[in-house]
């Protein structure tokens, strides 16, 4: 079914990011526009990587309503906002940026929502609060992790990262709750742990592996992975073989993308749409 006309009053958002083609958020974010009825279109951007700011500085005054912001842009869209959500602020990124009439950028992270929401569907029985929780790499996408974690009542995480001084760094600006460990320090990392989150892009096709046991790790010990491309990364294969939990990073994706599209369109995605289902066929058919 073709969507209506885009006219003056048609309300735009979009996501953001270097490489974006490949991106599930316009199948997700179109389809609940046109389930919903709203005159509304979610498109891509692409800025060259060293004009991003040029670029947002360009959208100031709500012709286009919003951006989800993915990498490489995240903390730098964070630095251009004019207002930040203590979740932003938190994390030190943005992936949302909403557009006011008045020029104003107001910046949000729904990325840890995700995560959180992801794990509450696919792991039920998980508690943040129960246990230490690991965070593997120290980028935006790590540090986001580590604030939602610690929000939701985690005791402890444990950052594990191949540059220590990088899981330092996270250690210092979020807490006394949050330890840095050096890659080869991560079997005592997992030692007791609830959950293990992989924030790096390792894993992710035609990536570099991520070489790593985790026979370390509690039997119970619930294993997710942000990368959802393959859906079924060799981690949590690993992790469901052994009998863990196995979380994957499309349940994170469009979880975050839910409160996303109430910040662009002024309601919650209907709930009619199977968006699980969608984005899978999305990804069947980039293969």
């Amino acid at each position: 079914m073709s969507r209506p006309a885009i006219t003056g009053a048609t309300v735009v958002a979009g996501v953001a990011g270097a490489p974006v083609r490949h991106s599930l958020s316009p199948t997700l974010h179109n389809a609940w526009l046109a389930s919903a009825g709203i005159d509304g279109v979610y498109v891509a951007f692409a800025p060259p990587a060293d004009r991003f700011a040029v670029f947002v500085e360009g959208l100031r005054g709500g012709a286009v309503r919003g951006l989800n912001v993915t990498l490489p842009f995240k903390e730098e869209a964070l630095a251009l906002a004019d207002e930040a959500s203590d979740l932003a602020r938190a994390a030190g990124a943005a992936n949302v940026l909403v557009f006011e009439t008045d020029g104003r950028i107001r910046a949000d992270n729904t990325d840890g929502f995700g995560l959180l929401q992801a794990l509450a569907v696919q792991a039920p029985g998980f508690s943040p609060a129960a246990a230490p929780a690991v965070v593997l790499g120290a980028g935006g996408a790590a540090r986001g992790a580590v604030a939602a974690l610690l929000a939701a009542g985690a005791p402890e995480v444990r950052v594990v990262n191949r540059t220590r001084p990088r899981a330092e760094a996270i250690a210092a600006a979020l807490g006394l709750k949050v330890r840095a460990f050096g890659w080869e320090e991560r079997d005592a990392a997992f030692g007791g742990a609830g959950a293990l989150i992989n924030a790096t892009s390792l894993g992710l096709a035609g990536g570099q592996p991520l070489d790593l046991a985790i026979d370390a790790l509690p039997p119970a010990a619930v294993v997710m992975d942000m990368v959802y491309k393959p859906l079924r990364t060799d981690l949590l294969g690993r992790a469901a073989a052994s009998g863990r939990p196995a979380v994957d990073g499309l349940e994170m994706l469009i979880r975050q993308a839910m409160p996303s599209f109430e910040a662009f369109f002024g309601r919650p995605p209907p709930a009619d749409i199977d968006a699980r289902a969608l984005a899978l066929a999305a990804l069947r058919g980039s293969a």
